[in-house]
């Protein structure tokens, strides 16, 4: 029974991992927690049949998983508007990089 103990600890780890990396918007520790998910998943799954407990805690990492997408989606387009505004302006942007790259040379003379 250690073993299903320890199977349901997992599970909770593994989505509560999740749930906090997207609530600290901490995209690169949510990113590798994603990569490792599925092979995690994987390893306890062949440990044998989950138990009612275990399906249900399974269905709350999908949640949480689905929560984190959803949030990771969010911050991707609240991200949008400056990203276009970047777009819109990068031959500004590179006028003035090389304008000052030229001042900088100029000086160094």
């Amino acid at each position: 029974m250690a073993d299903k103990s320890t199977r349901l600890a997992r599970l909770a780890l593994l989505g509560n991992s999740l749930q906090d990396a997207a609530a600290r918007e901490d995209w690169d520790r949510l990113g590798e927690q994603a990569r490792t998910l599925f092979p995690a998943l994987h390893a306890l799954a062949a440990q044998g049949p989950w138990n009612a407990a275990e399906r249900a805690a399974l269905e709350r990492v999908r949640d949480q998983h689905d929560a984190a997408a959803q949030h990771v989606a969010a911050a991707a387009r609240a991200l949008e508007p400056r990203l276009e505004e970047m777009r819109a302006n990068k031959d500004g942007w590179i006028a003035y990089a090389m304008h000052s790259e030229t001042e900088s040379g100029a000086s160094q003379e």
